[in-house]
């Protein structure tokens, strides 16, 4: 299980993307719209770069929704291999067989 910590600041980046995403859309679009001077487009980029870091896409993790774990995640199932291990052995998951050779 991770850190209740980890999980509820990786909660906080998921609603300050969606809160931020229409702004740092629009920003992007003008800062690379080439019809548009210079000075726009370096306006849009200074005020891009002011948005707050966590508002960015890119700084959310993909974490298990059992446990937490953020690392060995399937994006299919939105679990850990652990866990889909161990849902998949009980019969849980449907569609999923173990496999043997």
């Amino acid at each position: 299980m991770a850190k209740k910590s980890a999980i509820e600041k990786n909660k906080a980046r998921a609603k300050m993307v969606l809160k931020y995403a229409a702004k740092r859309n629009r920003l992007k679009a003008i800062a690379s719209d080439k019809s548009l001077g210079q000075e726009e487009r370096f306006a849009a980029r200074l005020k891009l770069a002011q948005l707050p870091r966590n508002s960015a896409p890119n700084r959310v993790r993909n974490r298990c929704e059992l446990t937490g774990r953020a690392r060995g995640y399937y994006r299919k199932f939105q679990l850990s291999r652990i866990a889909l291990r161990e849902l998949g052995s009980l019969g849980q998951i449907p569609g999923l067989t173990k496999s043997s050779w």
